[in-house]
This record gives structure tokens, sequence and C-alpha cells, in this order.
């Protein structure tokens, strides 16, 4: 049970942060008043609740500059936090940027993040839930967040950079947004409650955007959690907390930290936007185990009429977060788990749906500079040829940013069915909503290069899922680098090359699929013309299932001994139960023993 609140107690004059220039976040010299605040004379016009509409109301307000000590303040309007999120095109793609926040936490000790719905309050509507067990933002951390353009994350493993995706995201998922979070730092156990609210800022009238917050800190001399804000600065954001969010009372508004624990944070977005029809554009109710996209799902198809190609996984990312979340990130921690909806999301890679699958180092090139090497996986999707999907997943920073990517268009299209690759570009950079890749030559010479990579995998391979073969099918060689150099296909460039399974294991730590012998054995498949690379083709197949069995042996051997070391854990524990009941009849008999020798006396 966690300890009182006192509110009676507040720390007074807490040093001041001063403008942020974008919102109107004071610690303490500048409380919330409407005597600061340029406010309509007319009523402002009711919130309309579709997104893509929001932004046209006209408040009416006079716009009015600010000066204090003879400096003047820039103020942004409430609208812009509606403009700025217009930057998310796809709702799932802020449900993301959210959850990267969490990601980012696991160096932090973060196990768990979870997404899913909750009913407001206040009115009963649904609500979103997005929380994790990080190590939780302090209140000048909070403020940050609240505010626009500042970051604080200096990992270079950390997929945020700008400081502005919470608000970007929270904004396009609903007009309102509260914020639970606490930390421990520096000794201190402190905990902080911050509302953005385009509701409270449009409704209100107000001509700048204003974040009421309040702040506690844990007192372990008197167990207690005091406000460490001043008496006037929780007296002007309390209410304003209270009146907009969807917590009545301060009891109910600290309510939602029980469910935090030591460190973490909570986010709670509410009045959520409806498509054009008029309805939730996050569908909680089709299935009780996703969150899908109430337009994208209603496809006017029933289950049972739908295609292989729609059933893919290429295609259900669009509507269902499920499908989305699986294939997120690249790498998940064994330790972290993402829960939607109250069940784990099963991680799902790519690459291990891909048959005849190869690997391709590419090391791309600017200004004659090599800007690093990146391994690209490519192969056919398992369901090829009966599915008409393919493209490239690429990943920025372990995050997923272009789910197979068209590289190959229009007429081309026919020479690149099932083909999909998996790769992670860490030289190029991802643009602000991390749906797209900024135009850069980079991201030009990767494009052209992927192209031709399709173009000579499906050239060279397409033989083996029914297709004719224009081209050779490549044997592995067993010669010396060199040779298998000088056999390498004269459309692949210098810079690239097709990397051995066993060298990549080695190096990437990557687990690699080689196709069956039988599968290889297709009768679509080129003819091999040359006596000696047939006889080189027959010895190949030979040591692949030679291979292939041994691998087949060290499974076995493996789980034969998961097994033995299971059964003697399980021994180990009745021992240990054993042992417990013999010491409890000793210290019985013991007793016993004692009684008997004092009665005989």
């Amino acid at each position: 049970m966690l300890p009182e609140y006192q509110a009676s107690s507040r720390r007074q004059d807490v040093e001041s942060i001063g403008h942020s220039g974008t919102t109107l976040l004071e610690k303490e010299h500048s409380p919330i008043d409407a005597s600061t605040l340029s406010m309509s004379p007319i009523c402002p016009a009711p919130l309309c609740r579709q997104f893509w509409r929001a932004g046209n109301y006209d408040s009416g307000l006079i716009y009015k500059s600010s000066s204090r000590n003879g400096t003047s303040f820039l103020h942004v309007h409430p609208k812009f936090l509606h403009s700025n999120a217009t930057s998310h095109k796809w709702a799932f793609g802020a449900i993301a940027e959210l959850l990267d926040n969490a990601v980012d936490e696991i160096q932090n000790g973060a196990t768990y993040a979870i997404i899913d719905k909750m009913l407001n309050p206040k009115d009963g509507t649904s609500a979103l839930l997005i929380q994790d067990d990080g190590g939780g933002m302090d209140q000048e951390a909070m403020r940050c967040c609240l505010s626009f353009g500042f970051s604080d994350k200096k990992s270079k493993s950390a997929i945020g950079q700008y400081g502005n995706g919470f608000k970007t995201s929270s904004m396009r998922l609903g007009a309102d947004v509260v914020v639970f979070s606490r930390c421990m730092k520096n000794r201190k156990l402190t905990q902080s409650v911050g509302l953005l609210s385009f509701t409270f800022l449009t409704r209100a009238g107000l001509d700048r955007i204003v974040v009421p917050m309040i702040e506690y800190e844990f007192m372990s001399a008197t167990s207690k959690w005091t406000s460490i804000c001043s008496e006037q600065h929780f007296v002007n954001n309390l209410p304003l907390l209270l009146q907009w969010s969807p917590f009545s009372t301060e009891e109910e508004l600290l309510k939602q930290f029980d469910s935090i624990g030591d460190h973490g944070t909570k986010i709670i977005i509410y009045n959520l936007w409806l498509n054009d029809e008029g309805e939730m554009e996050l569908d909680f109710y089709s299935d009780p185990e996703d969150i899908r996209i109430s337009c994208d799902a209603e496809s006017g198809k029933s289950c049972s009429r739908m295609s292989v190609s729609d059933l893919h996984l290429a295609n259900t990312l669009r509507y269902s977060l499920r499908a989305y979340l699986s294939i997120l990130y690249l790498r998940i921690p064994e330790n972290f788990c993402i829960w939607l909806c109250g069940k784990i999301v099963e991680y799902h890679n790519i690459a291990s749906d891909l048959k005849y699958r190869e690997f391709i180092l590419y090391k791309p090139q600017n200004g004659g500079c090599e800007e690093g090497s990146i391994i690209t996986s490519i192969g056919f999707l398992k369901e090829a040829p009966l599915v008409n999907i393919h493209g490239f997943s690429v990943y920025y920073k372990n995050r997923l940013i272009l789910p197979f990517w068209h590289v190959v268009v229009g007429f081309s299209v026919n020479r690149s069915r099932g083909v999909v690759g998996v790769l992670e570009a860490n030289f190029i950079k991802p643009t602000h909503n991390k749906q797209d890749f900024e135009k850069t030559p980079l991201f030009h010479k990767l494009e052209h290069r992927l192209k031709e990579m399709t173009w000579e995998y499906w050239d060279h391979h397409c033989g083996l899922i029914g297709y004719h073969a224009t081209k050779q099918l490549r044997a592995p060689s067993q010669d010396s680098p060199q040779s298998r150099k000088k056999h390498a296909t004269a459309k692949r460039k210098n810079c690239d090359h097709q990397v051995e399974p066993e060298i990549l294991k080695q190096k990437v730590g990557l687990s690699v699929n080689l196709p069956d012998p039988e599968s290889i054995q297709n009768p679509h498949a080129t003819t091999i013309t040359s006596p000696l690379e047939d006889q080189e083709m027959v010895l190949l197949l030979k040591e692949n299932k030679r291979l292939h069995a041994r691998c087949l042996e060290i499974e076995k051997e493996e789980e034969e001994f998961n097994a033995k070391v299971a059964l003697l854990r399980k021994e180990l524990k009745e021992e240990q139960r054993r042992y417990a009941r013999l010491l409890v009849q000793s210290a019985v008999l013991e007793n016993s023993k004692r009684e008997h020798t004092v009665i005989i006396v």
C-alpha cells in the first residue's frame, strides 16, 4: 500500500526554468492566470472529433505578444498541436513512436511495455493506455517531454532524437493526453502528472499552449508524498487537471501511480479521434486481443473469401496492431516483452519466412568514401509463387521504418513476385514520423541497388518456384575466394559480395536456413552445362546432406540433454522436499525424546 499524500506542506520559491520558447511551461514564477493569457470574447467553437478536420476552427482570438524585462516572447498557438500531429498519416505510426520511448528505456531497466484499452471514468468512452517500467521522468524531464524540441537521449542506439515524438504521436491519436511518471534520481523519489489537452486549450480560448503540471516527492521522514510545487502553482494547476483530465479528484488522480510501482511512466490518451464515417479510428472490439484500424480492416471481404496475399503479414500489418508490432523491432532482448490487450506480442523475424535465402553484403559510398556495410537477407517467401507480395523491410537502429518497400514498380513488378528482403540501414536518416527515409543521394543509391538486387535474384532463382529461369543458377564453389569472385555475376558491383552462410553465422550470429537438397534439385531449375560444375553440384549436395543430418543429430542430442536436465531438476526438488520432511520429523523426534527423558527423571 502506498504512503499517504500530503498537500498542505508546499515548497516555496522553487527555482524557475524560464520559458522554453514553445510552451508556457514554468515552474513557479508564472502560474496559470487568465490575466496573462489572451482570451476570445466569444464562445469557442465546439471541438471537432475528426482528426483531419479538428484544426479548422476559428477561435476569434486577437493574438498578443508579451514582454518581460524588455524581452519579447513568442508563443505557439494551440493549432500547432494539430498541425504538428499531421506528420503522422497512419495511426499505428503514432503508437509505434510512443512505444519507441519505452524500448529506449530498456537501457534503464525496462522489462515490459503495455498497450491496452481503458475506459474514461468521466464519460465511459474508450481511451488508449501505454505504460512501461523504465526509469521514469522527474519534473524536469516531464517538462522537456511536454515541451517541443527537447531530447536528452544520448545513447547511439536510441531511436528518438528530435524531442518531438511524444507531442506529434499523442495528439495524432486523441485530443488529450495525461502523463504519470515516477522516478528515482539523486536518491529522491518523485512523481509528476502533466496534461496536454487540445480540448482545454481550444474551449478555453487560449492563444498559447499551456500545460498544467503538479509534482510530488516522497519524504522518508514522514512516509508521505508531499507536493514540491509552491502553494500558488498547486492551487492553479490541480483544478485544471481535475477539470480536463479523466479524473475528478486528487485521490483518483494519484491512484494511477499504484500500477506504476517504484519507477515507470503511464500515458493515457483520451477523446480519441474519429474517422470520416464518425466511427472510432482505433477499433478495440473486433478482436479482444488486438487493436485495429476501422476503415482498413473493413475491406468488404470475409476471411473465407480473402486470398493468401490478403491474409499475409505484409497486408494485415496495415490494420492489425499485433501484426505490425510483431515485426516492429529487428531484435528484442529476452527480458523485455510487449503486452497488447493482455497478451504478449510474439516476435516475428521476416527473414525466417524466406526460402532459397541469400546474404548480400552492400557497402554504400558517398563521395568516394565508404559509409559502412550492411548485410541484406533476400529470398522467396515460403508461400511463393502463390502470393503477389514483394519488397524490402528496412530497419533503422533496430526499428522498422519501411515494411515491404516496393523498390520495383510498374511493368517490371512481375520480375519480383515473391522476392522479399530484410536489411538494417543505419547510414541513412529516417523522417520525423519514422515512416520513411529522407530522400538523400545515399537513399536513392540504396533504392537503385535494391532494385538491381531484386532483378538479379529473380533472374537466377525464379526457376526454383516454377518460372522459366532466364539466367543460370549460380552454384556455390569449393574453390578459393578468388575463384568464387571470378564466377560472380557480371551485374553485381565490386562493392557488393554474396556472403557465405557459415561466415555470416560467425560474424553476425544469424541463423542460416539452407535449402534442402531436394528443393535444389527442382525440375524447373536451369541445366548446368559444364560437366565440372555438374560434378561440383553433386559433391555439394552430398556435403549439404551430411551437414543437414549432422544438424539434426545435434538438435536431437540437445533435446535429450534438456530433457535430462529437466528430469534432474525435478529429482533435485523431490530430494529437497524429502530432506525438509526429514528435518521436520527429526525435530519432532528430538522434542519427543526430551519430553520422555523428563518424565523418567
